[in-house]
């Protein structure tokens, strides 16, 4: 970033662009830097839920679907669609083991809740994630009082899966907890861009193929019950016209996965500027080639790359400094 034609700031990261085999396309930094994979995760963390028929099992729709993917924006629909899945599985918002805070759509909307308005665990952005986490223990016959907790058997399924997923070692996938205190895994970007270039494959993956299918359809068919009103996966997928599937994850990271290409471009920004993270994004699929004229004008914003003031004058500019190389 500039300020008056000066260097001001610049933000560190990294790239990989891997195929459904795993294969490094392309990359900038290091492809393989080891990561917390955060938001990015939960279409994989769902794989457990769909292996075993839980969407038809429950009569969960497609937006049901995906909202076990999503980091919503406690918008109603998306209060109405969690609030949904726990009534066809038999249970309550009091249930779910993922905390409180406020709604993301009031930080967007530049305002703050007003007095006395309260929310609970169905306004979490992690709450459709949760509720399949609910409905799998209430379909199995597992506990609900510590759903969380690693050593549960829904946890292990998931981490069984996940690294299935990736291609890794489940023992070599690193834990820790997320916001929403369910567990989390760090791996290599090149890993979890693997993870997406087959769930965006969706029935061409020989493993997880069905599951996959449903995932991404789902996430490109209702891309604002992943994400909300004027966020960034929603502009994303609508850009992609059904062919990107997208998830965003906090603190720097983005998975962008082609259904035509079979390719997906996982990338982690190191001090987590959300501008920086967007726009590196887009510049990875312009030097990519994914992007026609329609879609650069629908991603300009995303570039960001004029920095405007609050009385609209231009007080700056953003760049992107990298190259994507080839292995």
């Amino acid at each position: 970033m500039t300020r008056g034609g000066t260097l001001e700031n610049q933000h560190f990261g990294s790239v990989a662009v891997v195929n459904t085999r795993g294969q490094l396309r392309a990359f900038a930094g290091d492809p393989h830097w080891l990561t917390f994979t955060r938001s990015t995760l939960k279409a994989l963390q769902a794989l457990p839920f769909m292996e075993a028929g839980g969407p038809s099992h429950f009569g969960f729709s497609t937006e049901h679907v995906a909202m076990l993917c999503a980091s919503h924006s406690g918008e109603t629909m998306h209060v109405q669609a969690a609030q949904g899945m726990l009534e066809r599985a038999g249970e309550t918002y009091r249930t779910l083991r993922c905390g409180c805070h406020v709604p993301y759509y009031f930080e967007l909307a530049g305002r703050s809740p007003s007095p006395g308005e309260t929310f609970d665990e169905r306004y979490n952005n992690c709450s459709g994630k949760h509720a399949g986490f609910v409905a799998y223990c209430v379909q199995h016959g597992h506990s609900l009082a510590d759903y969380e907790a690693f050593d549960h058997p829904l946890q292990q399924a998931i981490r069984r899966d996940v690294a299935r997923a990736v291609g890794m070692d489940a023992n070599d996938l690193k834990p820790g907890v997320d916001g929403c205190s369910a567990p989390n895994y760090a791996m290599p970007l090149s890993k979890l861009a693997t993870g997406y270039a087959r769930l965006a494959s969706g029935a061409q993956d020989a493993e997880f193929g069905e599951s996959f299918a449903q995932l991404s359809s789902a996430m490109v068919a209702h891309p604002d019950m992943v994400s909300g009103t004027g966020r960034n996966d929603l502009a994303f997928m609508q850009a992609g016209g059904g062919d990107w599937v997208t998830k965003v994850g906090a603190d720097g990271v983005q998975v962008v996965g082609s259904r035509s290409r079979g390719e997906a471009f996982a990338l982690k920004i190191i001090d987590a500027n959300k501008p920086a993270l967007f726009a590196a994004s887009v510049e990875v699929m312009e030097q990519l080639g994914w992007l026609d004229d329609r879609q650069r004008e629908l991603l300009q914003p995303w570039r960001a790359t004029a920095l405007i003031n609050a009385r609209g004058l231009l007080v700056g500019e953003r760049h992107p400094v990298f190259t994507l190389q080839t292995p």
